[in-house]
């Protein structure tokens, strides 16, 4: 298992019509950015991944750092989760296409 850890900036351009005067981190732009920090962190593509499922949990909000634990699961899967100041915020799969770049993913990879 790895971990990671991204920042949202207190002003983040995503939540400031979501929703004015609560803002929150929208459900896509946090998962896109988890994948792209495990695809960073893994130096590889991950653009024909998609997402199996998804559970978002507690809100993200500007301003927040979230901690960010991945694993992969052979099959061209990788099973995350996310937390903030200890509050689990989202967990989810990965299916990476057997067609893509990275088939498959197991503990040996990450």
């Amino acid at each position: 298992m790895a971990t990671l850890e991204r920042s949202f900036s207190p002003d983040h351009a995503a939540a400031q019509g979501h929703f004015p005067g609560d803002p929150i981190i929208p459900g896509a732009v946090l998962l896109s950015e988890v994948l792209l920090a495990i695809e960073t962190d893994l130096g590889r593509s991950l653009r024909a991944c998609h997402v199996k499922s998804a559970k978002f949990v507690h809100p993200v909000r500007p301003g927040d750092r979230i901690s960010i634990e991945y694993s992969g699961q052979g099959e061209g899967t990788i099973r995350f989760s996310c937390s903030t100041g200890g509050e689990a915020v989202l967990a989810g799969t990965y299916r990476v296409p057997p067609s893509s770049v990275c088939e498959t993913f197991d503990e040996h990879d990450i």
